[in-house]
């Protein structure tokens, strides 16, 4: 998974802190659809810098897919798998203990991982300007 974000600093460790603004799903148009409020939120975190870019640089990071996959599978296929399991070996109050289970699953994953050093970003390159097609 790639992301353009901008350099705020170069850490003694060379390591960047990195900054990237997320936006909502309409990308913060929200005047064209009667606006619907989200706000933008700025994230702050470190990304290895083997190519040596400069506190200002936009840059391009990225990110190992694999953690992501597995925390959506783990959100999205548990709780659904153990509510047709429970359901199955239960009857309708087996469905709603399975899918409970699952919920139970998901927030001891996701305590599980938040102990554990988070995704590890590593900086790839300068990120193109409109219109450059040196650069990249």
């Amino acid at each position: 998974m790639e992301q353009k974000v901008r350099i705020r600093e170069v850490l003694p460790d060379g390591t960047a802190l990195v900054v990237h603004v997320r936006e909502s799903a309409c990308s913060g148009d929200c005047h064209k659809c009667a606006g619907c409020g989200a706000a933008k939120e700025t994230i702050t975190f470190p990304a290895a810098n083997p190519i040596g870019a400069a506190a200002g640089d936009v840059v391009m990071i990225s990110s190992a897919s694999g953690p992501v996959l597995r925390a959506a599978a783990a959100t999205y296929l548990l709780p659904l798998v153990l509510f047709f399991l429970g359901y199955f070996l239960g009857g309708g109050w087996g469905g709603g203990l399975g899918f409970a289970l699952g919920v139970a699953g998901i927030v001891a994953y996701d305590r599980l991982v938040a102990k554990k050093e988070g995704t590890i970003y590593t900086i790839t390159g300068y990120a193109r300007k409109e219109g450059d097609n040196n650069r990249g």
